[in-house]
């Protein structure tokens, strides 16, 4: 997908939105058969949830893949509540995004700040979280910028603890926030209806 430019291939896809419970939800089906899915807040405009879909080599849909948002709850089955409860003091890594900085929540990491190390390798494509204790350590993309084909920048990245929880914020580029701007802008024409999918596709 990345020989042609993010932004046409966005404006390409097939575009499904729905208005409910508060939410903008936006469905999209490329035309490679992958499906994203979008869930942006009516009062903010804010990103809440992007989620991403792929068929299998015999076309079966896949599961959804969290990139933005919440990971999915895994209460199903008591073998699975026993893992979640027997791990619930494990670190818990996401993604919440504000309206101009990508950002990365890890809940569980009680260290003191000065511990947290944070970089940037370029050639990798991703940024690091290190701890000088070696209590954590985590390896992370920027998908949005892979997809932009934009270089990472270090000055961009911060990071602030409290409440046991690591944020980890990098300041959105301003490539980045002028297609979000123009996206948001089409978006808000579809047709959104509370009752079903209507296939809305913008040029």
């Amino acid at each position: 997908m990345a020989v042609q430019c993010w932004a046409d291939i966005l404006k390409s896809s097939k575009k499904t939105a729905l208005i409910h419970d508060g939410k903008r939800k936006i469905h999209y089906l490329f035309t490679d058969g992958k499906e994203m899915a979008e869930e942006y807040d009516l009062n903010t405009d804010e990103l809440i949830v992007r989620k991403w879909r792929s068929k299998s080599p015999l076309g079966a849909e896949g599961p959804w893949q969290i990139e933005v948002g919440e990971p999915f709850p895994t209460t199903v089955g008591t073998l699975e509540s026993e893992v979640i409860k027997e791990n619930c003091s494990n670190p818990v890594f996401l993604r919440k995004d504000t309206k101009t900085s990508f950002q990365w929540r890890v809940r569980n990491l009680p260290y003191p700040s000065d511990v947290y190390n944070l970089s940037v390798e370029p050639t990798e494509r991703c940024c690091i979280i290190r701890t000088s204790n070696k209590k954590y350590f985590k390896k992370f993309n920027i998908p949005d910028l892979d997809r932009n084909l934009l270089p990472l920048d270090s000055s961009a990245l911060s990071f602030t603890h409290a409440n046991n929880t690591l944020i980890v914020t990098y300041k959105k580029p301003k490539e980045v926030l002028t297609l979000e701007h123009e996206l948001l802008r089409e978006l808000k024409k579809l047709k959104g209806t509370n009752e079903g999918d209507v296939d809305c596709k913008t040029q």
